[in-house]
């Protein structure tokens, strides 16, 4: 979703510094990590999911591994590409909404989403009839229940603060086999659905296919798909990674996927066609990037702590990559004459009151994003 605010890393410590101490002891005698199968570098290099070729790219991958050109061919051609940001997610639902209001939001040919963003990308993907269901999930407050019952021993002896149970029935609640069946209709028009994880294992940012996922159409197809959206959620640390089954040289193995924003906070293009220059075809486009965050440069006395110093230096590493990927993408369309827009959190904007996801706060975000679209006022197409 991204990564945890100074604040919210401040509390929750000190919630735990207390048991900390009192299973310190322990921790060192008996702290082991959960048993994983050994496999080799040259065998994920040839992985593959559900036994099929295609249903992920790496963003490292060269150019002749992205099968574009189906997906541009349609007369208008439109990619929107939704960040990480956690509860700010509200935001682009609210964007979306306002957007829809207003009677003139696309049918986009291309959604990618990353983090909090790929928990909207789907239904963003099926468009305005699925705006109350992001609304619903962003907005009544079930959200909150993502982040209840903290437990230091999940650290110590798991891989995350919180489990991922409440994180992977959210997921299962909103996606089901109509939902699956929706996406594969609009992959067999051509349009394309990708959600972004962090593939830990390999350090490579793995860019799933879900409209292909999608149209496999079996059970095990709708729980990778599920298993992906909640992968490319799963904050390190707070939650446990998502494993996923793969094969690779006639092995079986689980690679370990976590949230999509530790390598990319947005996916506007992947890189290879960037620094290709163009698009497949030649193909013209507009190019709507929602950033579910505060991107513009802001000044904090920050505390000399340690917890203070690390939080503002990991925020500080993510606003700069989504800068950066945001000035290429501004730099790659105007190079190309292709719409640029872009739509974030103003700077004022006030900050969150309390840790996780307040849905007090969530709900002001949600109207200030969907009133922002509604008034014909969330886009703009310079930078900031």
């Amino acid at each position: 979703m991204s990564i945890p605010t100074g604040g919210w890393i401040k509390r929750t410590a000190a919630r735990l510094i207390a048991s900390a101490v009192l299973v310190s002891s322990l921790a060192l005698s008996a702290c082991t990590s959960l048993p994983r199968t050994p496999y080799t570098a040259a065998e994920a290099s040839t992985s593959r999911v559900l036994d099929i070729d295609g249903l992920r790219r790496y963003a490292d991958e060269p150019i002749t591994k992205f099968s574009f050109e189906k997906e541009y061919s349609a007369a208008s051609r439109t990619y929107l590409a939704l960040s990480g940001g956690g509860a700010d997610g509200a935001y682009g639902v609210g964007v979306l909404n306002g957007w829809s209001r207003a009677g003139n939001r696309p049918t986009f040919s291309v959604v990618s989403g990353v983090s909090t963003g790929g928990l909207i990308a789907p239904f963003a993907f099926l468009g305005p009839q699925y705006d109350d269901t992001l609304r619903e999930v962003y907005t009544s407050g079930i959200a909150e229940s993502l982040l209840n019952d903290p437990s230091i021993m999940r650290v110590l002896f798991g891989s995350g603060l919180f489990g991922n149970k409440r994180l992977r029935e959210l997921v299962a609640r909103y996606v089901g086999p109509e939902i699956l069946a929706q996406v594969a209709r609009e992959n067999a028009r051509g349009r394309k659905l990708l959600v972004v994880t962090t593939d830990l294992d390999t350090q490579r940012t793995a860019i799933w296919d879900m409209g292909k996922i999608a149209a496999v159409g079996t059970p095990e197809a709708l729980h990778l798909f599920r298993d992906v959206m909640a992968a490319s959620a799963s904050i390190p640390l707070v939650f446990p990674p998502i494993m996923i089954e793969a094969e690779g040289q006639g092995r079986r193995f689980q690679e370990m996927h976590v949230d999509g924003g530790v390598t990319a906070p947005v996916l506007t293009l992947p890189e290879a066609l960037l620094f290709q220059g163009r698009l497949p075809g030649n193909a013209k486009m507009d190019i709507y990037i929602l950033v579910n965050k505060k991107i513009e440069r802001n000044f904090e006395l920050v505390s000399n702590s340690t917890i203070d110093v690390a939080s503002r230096s990991l925020s500080s590493i993510t606003q700069s990559q989504t800068r950066s990927i945001i000035f290429s993408t501004y730099d790659f369309a105007k190079r190309n004459r292709l719409g640029f827009h872009l739509s974030y959190i103003e700077r004022d904007y006030p900050a969150a009151p309390s840790e996780g996801f307040d849905t007090a706060y969530m709900r002001a975000l949600y109207q200030y994003g969907c009133e922002k679209a509604a008034a014909g006022q969330a886009w703009t197409s310079t930078l900031p």
